[in-house]
């Protein structure tokens, strides 16, 4: 990775030691999540969701970029939408579901979700 790599410490009250969280990890969880939403083609700059499983989930964080500070996460995505579907219903979408699924995975608070839409993509 060309930038410096970032961990987050969770609040753990278990007496078995520390979890820490990397960046990139935080990032390919809003990636996965925000694929997840119909509408939604691919991550920009990334490759399709059909091809995560070939080439790995590391390629998924490339269009997502993550701040964390005092446990609270701010996301910002690039995305490639499928033609025919509402800009504004599809992103509101993509929020609820990066917000939840960052949340429940890390216990990280969310406090922003920027969507920002890259490309429009028609299907053949």
């Amino acid at each position: 990775m060309s930038e410096k790599e970032t961990n987050y410490m969770i609040e753990n009250e278990a007496e078995f030691g520390q979890v820490k969280i990397a960046d990139e990890v935080v990032a390919i969880i809003a990636g996965l999540a925000a694929t997840e939403v119909e509408g939604v083609c691919s991550v920009a700059g990334n490759i399709t969701k059909e091809l995560i499983g070939k080439l790995g989930m590391k390629n998924l964080s490339k269009g997502v970029k993550v701040t964390v500070q005092n446990g609270v996460v701010d996301v910002d995505l690039a995305l490639n939408l499928e033609y025919g579907y509402s800009v504004p219903q599809t992103s509101r979408k993509v929020q609820e579901k990066v917000k939840g699924a960052i949340e429940s995975m890390t216990g990280l608070s969310v406090s922003e979700v920027n969507v920002r839409i890259a490309s429009v993509v028609m299907n053949k």
